[in-house]
């Protein structure tokens, strides 16, 4: 029996503890990138550029549409077979079982009720700083201490400094990318945390962004039976954020435990047909890959020939030297009908920026310019000689030659 499993006859303080877990879940509202951004975003007006939530601005395939306005009348009925079709597809190609794998709307989901699943008072929940904020706002709910380590120089997940920082860790999360840098943490490391963990933890590895970069999956971490926990989301280059479909990949008694938190009910029909429809689309994910990465260069090349600093990124999203307060160009920006952002308060002079269509950046760029020849730079920001520190001592970040 697996260390995750509960005995057949549990106590009924077992029980009790559960049922409050269970009523946790229930109480809390599942925070997602849409919402994140939000909490920032004024009323955007038509025709504003609209780069602040890492969305796809191609939206779905066209193979996903056609799915998409094909299944529409069949709308009044939960055809839960379509989620079975989309368990069988995406396991076959990626040589697994299908009860390792959950269809949930969204990767948000699965991302709490892994926390809820996994951290307590007793263990607590671990990730970068930056990193994506949803996790540690379901681990107040969980009531698990919330356990922050600096990037690596190179912006990677520090995983050393991981498990320093988590030796009670329930769960540690892994971003790569990661959100908001953009940048990988590689499979070695991975391993090298699955192998130096605290018994009885689990790593939650988020590959919402992995198809924009070269990056190795965690999946074959999951075939071997690891404690390990992958995300994938439609959400980034699928172009299918609106529609809200993701997956948790795992061990079947990994994925139980977060089933005991809400999930595998019935799906909107119109989001697994377009999932199916998208996975099954041959050129899909490197077409759109191969756009992104040539957009995202052009705007590096720019800034770099501009003078500004940033964090190179393998992903659709970067993070962007500001040299004064963030908020303050966010502001100005959103004047000019640009909107970007948002902040990382570790980072208070970097904002993130959505890598858009080409003619998104190119607004961007102008907007940017001009934002930053009419404000006097605050005299704390980021040299792109010497950077500043973290209160430890690390560096903060700059772009990277």
């Amino acid at each position: 029996m697996s260390e995750f499993e509960a005995p057949a006859n549990g106590s009924r303080r077992s029980f009790l503890q559960l049922s409050a877990a269970a009523a946790a879940a229930m109480a809390f509202r599942i925070a997602t990138e849409p919402s994140l951004a939000a909490a920032e975003r004024k009323p955007v007006p038509p025709g504003a550029v609209v780069i602040d939530a890492n969305e796809n601005p191609l939206g779905p395939c066209d193979a996903a549409r056609k799915a998409i306005a094909d299944i529409t009348p069949q709308g009044g009925r939960y055809s839960s077979w379509l989620t079975e079709d989309l368990v069988k597809a995406f396991t076959e190609a990626q040589g697994l079982k299908p009860e390792y794998l959950r269809v949930f709307p969204g990767s948000s989901e699965p991302l709490h009720f892994s926390v809820l699943a996994f951290t307590s008072p007793a263990k607590s929940y671990v990730t970068a700083d930056p990193g994506y904020e949803a996790g540690m706002r379901a681990a107040k709910f969980s009531g698990a201490r919330i356990a922050k380590a600096p990037l690596t120089k190179t912006y990677s997940h520090d995983i050393k400094a991981m498990l320093a920082v988590g030796p009670d860790a329930g769960l540690f999360y892994v971003c790569t990318p990661n959100n908001p840098t953009g940048t990988m943490t590689s499979h070695f490391d991975i391993e090298r945390l699955l192998a130096e963990k605290p018994k009885g933890s689990v790593v939650l590895v988020d590959e919402a962004y992995i198809h924009f970069s070269d990056g190795i999956s965690a999946l074959d971490l999951v075939k071997a039976d690891r404690d390990v926990i992958v995300l994938r989301t439609f959400s980034k280059i699928y172009g299918m954020a609106g529609l809200r479909c993701g997956m948790a990949i795992a061990r079947p008694d990994l994925l139980a435990k977060l089933e005991s938190y809400g999930g595998w009910g019935a799906m909107p029909i119109t989001a697994v047909a377009a999932a199916t429809a998208s996975l099954k689309h041959e050129h899909l994910v490197e077409e759109r890959k191969q756009l992104n990465a040539a957009i995202r260069q052009k705007t590096f090349e720019w800034l770099d020939r501009q003078g500004y600093s940033y964090v190179p990124s393998e992903s659709n999203c970067f993070m962007l030297d500001t040299r004064r307060p963030a908020k303050e160009v966010i502001d100005a920006m959103a004047a000019r009908n640009v909107f970007i952002g948002r902040i990382w308060p570790v980072w208070p002079t970097y904002t993130r920026i959505t890598v858009g269509t080409q003619g998104e950046m190119e607004a961007f760029q102008s907007a940017f310019q001009a934002v930053m020849k009419n404000a006097k730079t605050v005299s704390y920001a980021p040299s792109l000689k010497k950077r500043p520190s973290y209160p430890d001592g690390q560096s903060w970040p700059s772009a990277l030659s």
